[in-house]
């Protein structure tokens, strides 16, 4: 085999390409994005997580270059974005469909693709196949397409890139294996091997049911606010049950993958996904809640203007600067349209200037502070518990401990 183009070094495509590296594979990685290829070129990673510095360093010693420019070679990965078209719900292929054809300008007779990109069941056939079939190209014997879709979070990818099961989704067992074979270079978890429609549907459903279970923790603090009870007193009862986890509430769901996939369902089969698209509902409807609940305190306390709060955190989760469907972004939209201008903006991980009010320092963010509200839980903040534990505290994420702190 030849070298491994990678196509799209964000969150999924970077870390996936340096562990091929370091595991001896030749790889190029590829981006249209010509500043993040030179950056990458210089040895500067593009992004935060635990762990990549040292597999950066790890797969340049081997083999592995980055350009913009797609390789004439016989397996590709594409790991590109699947955003879904907010009025229908379903998936928006372009992305997919566009660099599917690039490979196919290039690639050599016999290729694999391998996308990794999370996807709505059927994706590969809808819309894959046509563009293949397009150009004559026969499926199985011209060009072999696997679907090997990701299972890795934020904040923990390079652990889960060795230890998390896969799954790879193939027309025929032989190139199943093959691909396998690929990637136990560097998984050492148990590799499923499967057709490609349920591979596509088996990623689809684990974040859909994380989705759900997310829902029922936030609407019980709905409930439990209705009424002036302890959520997370309840939950933590509940949860000595032997069967019974339920995880705690939060101020919305982030991230590219529990915020997004649910939707192809729905948009797919909406006769079909009532709780899911109710789980959905709920989940979104969270930042506004968390508004309604904000102002509620600040009245409470005589805070009059919004300059005088700080919302702490701008990442969709803890420990890391990616900001996709970021809860607390929804928040702040939510501010602008019901006329609520005006709030701090603080997050450690974040150092290039995103919005509004935002303080580059957390010595800017805390002047003349009077209220902080905690949309992330960040190690940072916990660090830091004695600088505002004077301050009105709204803690949606439960993290201070303190008895004056006003929860969810």
């Amino acid at each position: 085999m030849k070298a491994i183009n990678v196509i799209g070094l964000g969150y999924i495509g970077l870390p996936t390409a340096l562990m091929f590296a370091k595991s001896g594979q030749k790889v190029v990685g590829t981006d249209y994005n010509k500043e993040l290829v030179d950056k990458l070129n210089r040895g500067e990673l593009t992004f935060e997580e635990e762990g990549i510095e040292d597999l950066f360093q790890a797969a340049r010693k081997n083999d592995i270059e980055f350009t913009t420019q797609y390789q004439k070679t016989d397996l590709y990965i594409l790991s590109v974005p699947t955003p879904f078209v907010r009025s229908s719900k379903k998936i928006d292929p372009v992305y997919v469909i566009n660099v599917v054809n690039n490979v196919l300008d290039v690639c050599e007779k016999d290729a694999i693709l391998i996308l990794e990109s999370t996807v709505s069941p059927g994706t590969m056939d809808n819309f894959v196949r046509p563009e293949v079939e397009k150009r004559g190209l026969v499926i199985g014997e011209d060009i072999h397409l696997v679907h090997a879709p990701e299972r890795i979070i934020p904040g923990n990818m390079v652990y889960e890139l060795e230890y998390n099961s896969r799954t790879i989704g193939a027309d025929s067992m032989e190139i199943a294996e093959r691909v396998k074979e690929l990637y136990a270079s560097f998984c050492k978890a148990e590799i499923v091997l499967t057709d490609i429609r349920s591979a596509e549907m088996s990623k689809v459903v684990e974040n859909t049911f994380r989705d759900i279970n997310i829902a029922f923790a936030n609407e019980l603090a709905q409930i439990c606010r209705n009424d002036n009870m302890d959520v997370y007193e309840i939950i933590r009862i509940a949860n000595r049950h032997p069967r019974v986890n339920i995880l705690n509430p939060g101020p919305g769901v982030g991230g590219h993958c529990i915020s997004v996939d649910p939707w192809f369902l729905v948009g797919d089969y909406p006769e079909l996904t009532s709780l899911i698209h109710a789980a959905r509902d709920i989940n979104d409807a969270m930042p506004e809640f968390v508004r309604k609940r904000m102002l509620t305190i600040m009245k409470e306390n005589n805070i009059t203007s919004l300059e005088k709060v700080g919302l702490y955190g701008l990442a969709y989760k803890e420990n890391v600067d990616d900001v996709r469907e970021s809860p607390t972004l929804q928040l702040l939209t939510i501010l602008e349209e019901n006329m609520n201008p005006g709030v701090k903006v603080f997050d450690p991980h974040i150092r290039r200037k995103m919005v509004d009010g935002q303080c580059m320092d957390f010595e800017e963010f805390m002047k003349d502070l009077e209220m902080i509200v905690i949309m992330v839980g960040h190690d940072h903040i916990k660090e830091h518990l004695d600088r505002i534990k004077p301050l009105i505290i709204f803690d949606t994420k439960n993290v201070t401990g303190f008895d004056h702190a006003e929860l969810l």
